[in-house]
């Protein structure tokens, strides 16, 4: 199912790019050289199962998220429009049986994004080669098949996906451990070298024969060897490990676990991309927001004829539908970007406006400031989605668009509305959004009970584990660890632990 695809655009469609480019450049959007390429349905749907590229390393999870697109596809219940990925230069495809109109909002929607790669900060640190990357991988996983066979490599794969979520979202941006230590080691060995432990001899100043009691007391120095010999048989009795909760589960597999080479390497290729996708889940509302901001301003304004207008407004009014069972991106981050903008015109904004009490007033607040325009360029280049959301959701924007809070009825066995208060509301978007929506998981001990057992710990939010997920994790997390494998949770508002064996689950109360 590999294909690479390198074909010229038809003359229209040059020429549309052309002067949408231009639109954009004119607006101030900044973007790596942009590539665009016409596929047939098939050919989309097999690159949009890759996760955008034309080239992933082989495994079933692929083929399955193209069969399920493309019975989407035929049953009339989704399509895919464009396709553009994170690269310098950006590729973006076209669906070759997309109308002018279509192609023409879809080159807009797609020169927004490349603007918004480039220039947001959680995308400064992923691999813009990555195109090249992949395809490297999947040379490598190939030879590894080739050598090791397709059922070995691919069961260890599945083990790998099953936590490629735990990763460290920030670990890009802030140094919290040495990342490249990604030698193999083997934790549970002695120390080859003595001399390269801590040494276990007092500390003595220098001094003078005669004042050398005085300075470095004997009764001293042998109590500071005494306690130091003391903590160093501690800490082999202990012989835990890291010193702080790790939450890159991955690399402390990569640096820990005993792995066989070419396993190192799978497992580090699931890393690698896993870092490279987080962004486009830590910035989904932003970007899309974004993107659907400038093809509605550039379709309106520039681009759209007499001709165009029923099927843009059909379509772009599509793309921005809600219902109560989801959240959608592209319409929650649009309207916010417009309100900001909205609001830094008006002046809406800063302590003597909050400070206000007087409703009339404050509906009627319009300083016409006209910095709007210039602060959404400032939003794309600092903000994520949480924080776009924690610093720019306001009441009346959820007033507005009647947004609400929702919950799971028990009794009804259907989801509700809980509430419409705007506190509410907000923090139940930020816990979606906080970590993808997935728990907290740290590596707390390498050596728990001194036995090479692995133990996690849950950072319990309020939301509990799903537990037979979490049961399905551990077993794959045995498989890569090789001993027993545990993880501290809540179960019923009571701390227990979880753990497998090997062979079966079991879970227990924290106290025993």
């Amino acid at each position: 199912m590999s294909t690479l695809f390198q074909r010229t655009l038809p003359e229209n469609l040059r020429e549309q790019q052309q002067e949408i480019e231009g639109y954009a450049r004119d607006y101030g959007l900044d973007f790596f050289e942009t590539i665009f390429e016409v596929l047939d349905y098939e050919e989309l749907h097999m690159v949009a199962a890759y996760g955008g590229f034309p080239i992933r390393y082989p495994h079933w999870r692929f083929g399955a998220e193209y069969d399920e697109l493309m019975k989407g596809f035929s049953y009339g219940l989704q399509r895919i429009y464009e396709m553009v990925i994170n690269t310098d230069p950006c590729y973006a495809y076209l669906l070759e049986a997309n109308s002018m109109t279509d192609q023409k909002l879809v080159m807009a929607h797609v020169y927004g994004h490349c603007d918004f790669f480039k220039n947001n900060p959680w995308f400064s640190h992923t691999n813009r080669r990555m195109l090249d990357q992949m395809a490297n991988h999947a040379s490598r996983v190939n030879r590894y098949i080739s050598r090791y066979g397709y059922e070995a490599v691919e069961e260890f794969i599945d083990a790998c996906l099953s936590i490629e979520d735990l990763i460290d979202l920030h670990a890009p941006h802030i140094r919290r451990a040495d990342n490249s230590g990604l030698v193999q080691t083997n934790t549970f060995q002695e120390e080859a070298n003595p001399a390269s432990a801590p040494s276990l001899q007092p500390t003595r100043f220098a001094s003078k024969n005669y004042m050398d009691p005085y300075i470095n007391p004997p009764e001293v120095l042998q109590a500071e060897a005494d306690r130091k010999a003391k903590d160093a048989q501690s800490k082999e009795d202990r012989r835990s490990f890291p010193e702080s909760p790790q939450r890159d589960v991955l690399l402390f597999l990569l640096q820990h676990a005993p792995l066989k080479d070419w396993q190192h390497d799978v497992l580090s290729i699931i890393r690698d991309e896993a870092y490279y996708f987080a962004p486009q889940g830590q910035t989904k509302i932003m970007n899309e927001g974004w993107a659907s901001y400038w093809h509605s301003t550039m379709m309106t304004r520039n681009i759209l004829k007499d001709a165009d207008l029923i099927e843009y407004a059909d379509h772009h009014s599509g793309t921005m539908a809600t219902s109560p069972q989801r959240l959608n991106p592209y319409k929650l981050g649009i309207e916010l970007f417009r309100d900001i903008e909205e609001r830094w015109n008006k002046g809406q904004f800063g302590a003597e406006y909050d400070e206000c009490q007087d409703t009339y007033t404050k509906e009627r607040w319009d300083k016409q400031l006209g910095l709007g325009r210039e602060k959404i360029f400032d939003v794309r280049r600092i903000y994520n989605d949480i924080t776009f959301i924690d610093s720019f959701l306001t009441p009346e924007f959820c007033a507005k668009h009647r947004m609400f809070s929702f919950a799971y009825n028990d009794e009804e066995s259907t989801y509700e509305i809980a509430s419409r208060e705007f506190e509410m509301i907000k923090q139940q978007l930020l816990n979606n959004l906080t970590n993808h929506g997935r728990p907290f998981i740290f590596v707390t001990d390498g050596n728990y009970h001194n036995r090479g057992e692995l133990y996690l710990t849950h950072q319990y939010a309020g939301i509990e584990l799903k537990q037979d997920e979490a049961r399905d994790t551990l077993t794959n997390l045995c498989k890569l660890w090789g001993r027993p494998v545990n993880i501290e949770t809540v179960i019923d508002d009571a701390p227990a632990v979880i753990s497998f064996d090997g062979k079966q689950h079991e879970v227990k109360t924290k106290s025993s």
